[in-house]
């Protein structure tokens, strides 16, 4: 079995509280999209829990850390959520060799892996780190023609931060449609496994996938939401509104 996790962003209440339930199911790989920094209070926590990881991709707020011009089209909100974790990441901080490693850590993140014909990102096969596929796009056919061009067989991806099930015959199906089980065929599939640090599908539960054979499984995992809210407004450079969002899932 495989845990395929996602948009962590820097909650490590929520990502503590999936790894304990990834653990209790005897799984050992752990496959993260991606974003396990960005808008929450625990960027350094959740980047030493990601470090041995089996596969590790950079999600757009890695990108944006790590280039900062990148992080242009990111809103006030998400862009000053990264400046301050770049000033929690800094190499003037006591704790300067930790942060070194997890720079090194960053910079060498994949932005795409492929296992046979299962591809692995963040945002799309067509653009791994940035674009969006979201439920709405069956009703964009040539768009999401174009991506499945890109799809050997199965692609998991993040990103949206709303799971679900895109199919080539432009059908959406979200986890409650398919009794929270998807099972693989021969067909084509993209397959997002939901966010764990900030789920925006209206259950503020974290969300993670587990890849069992040919059989997908989401799993939602109550972690303390208003401890990570306490802890967010506790710093100023993060807009409250990021806070109280997690509340509600969305």
């Amino acid at each position: 079995m495989q845990a395929i996790i996602s948009d962590l962003h820097a909650n490590g209440e929520a990502f503590k509280m999936v790894l304990r339930d990834i653990e209790s199911l005897g799984i050992d790989e752990i496959v993260c999209l991606g974003d396990f920094i960005g808008y929450g209070p625990d960027p350094k926590s959740c980047i030493d829990l990601a470090l041995d990881f089996n596969i590790v991709l950079k999600g757009n707020h890695e990108e944006a850390l790590l280039e900062e011009f990148k992080a242009t089209n990111f809103n006030n909100k998400a862009r000053a959520a990264i400046e301050w974790t770049r000033e929690q990441l800094s190499m003037l901080a006591e704790d300067k060799k930790q942060n070194a490693r997890r720079w090194d850590f960053l910079g060498n993140l994949e932005t795409v892996h492929h296992v046979g014909d299962v591809t692995y990102v963040h945002g799309s096969p067509r653009d791994p780190i940035r674009e969006y596929i979201y439920p709405r796009d069956v009703y964009r056919p040539k768009k999401l023609e174009e991506i499945f061009l890109d799809v050997k067989w199965v692609c998991f991806c993040g990103h949206t931060h709303v799971p679900g099930v895109w199919t080539e015959e432009m059908v959406y199906l979200s986890p409650q449609d398919m009794n929270h089980r998807y099972q693989l065929t021969s067909k084509k599939v993209i397959i997002n496994c939901g966010s764990v640090g900030q789920p925006r599908d209206g259950d503020p539960r974290a969300c993670y996938l587990v890849l069992d054979g040919d059989e997908v499984r989401w799993r939602r995992v109550e972690y303390d939401v208003e401890k990570t809210v306490r802890t967010m407004l506790q710093q100023p450079q993060l807009d409250s509104f990021l806070a109280e969002r997690l509340r509600d899932g969305k």
